[in-house]
């Protein structure tokens, strides 16, 4: 198993964690975290987007000219694709976009997305995350001290008002739970700081 240094919100480190590596200390499978990010940003879509086809446009209700004779070519509708203010040919029209990966790989993708952030010395655990009051500058405070300023997702073992709240002004940082982490959240973070309690519910899942 490997080992990593437990900081407190001053940075010091106050004790040493042992990481399973059945989830900290895997292979990184590029094919199964791809999978994963795209079914996330494909499940985010709302596909409203919808363009008017020649039966929904307002106006032409009559043959513009008569069918033969006048050396045009012959029109139904002055509301066909070809005509300016013409209905849209082929375009899009509301639908869902979501799609389910299986869970084994749904599965590895996590541990993956995971390791990796180990691998990268990417992954900063912090004994616990508590606020007294809804003060931003703590947090800032926190993420200096621990070498976490640019983008940056926190997890906490349980969900934390003030810690949240007190985080959600702060350019570039997120919070999140350990039971409603995803892949996604973690690729897309330079630093992925974890309160030490984390660790320990993300392993009795996974390990």
């Amino acid at each position: 198993m490997s080992k990593i240094n437990v900081v407190d919100m001053a940075g010091k480190v106050v004790s040493e964690l042992e990481l399973n590596d059945a989830v900290f200390g895997i292979e990184p499978n590029k094919t199964a975290m791809h999978s994963a990010v795209v079914n996330y940003l494909a499940n985010q879509r709302q596909g409203t987007q919808s363009t008017l086809t020649r039966t929904e446009v307002s106006g032409g209700g009559r043959k513009p000219w008569r069918q033969k004779g006048t050396g045009h070519a012959r029109q139904g509708s002055t509301r066909a694709p070809q005509w300016r203010h013409g209905g849209i040919a082929l375009g899009p029209k509301p639908r869902s976009y979501r799609f389910t990966l299986n869970k084994q790989v749904k599965r590895l993708a996590m541990l993956s997305a995971l390791s990796s952030k180990v691998a990268s010395n990417e992954m900063i655990v912090v004994d616990a995350i508590k606020t007294d009051e809804f003060k931003t500058k703590t947090i800032v405070a926190m993420l200096k001290a621990i070498g976490a300023e640019n983008k940056t997702l926190i997890v906490l073992d349980s969900v934390d008002k003030k810690v949240i709240k007190s985080a959600a002004n702060i350019e570039g940082v997120k919070t999140t739970q350990s039971n409603t982490l995803n892949v996604y959240d973690i690729l897309n973070c330079d630093k992925f700081v974890i309160v030490k309690g984390a660790v320990e519910k993300l392993e009795e899942v996974y390990a």
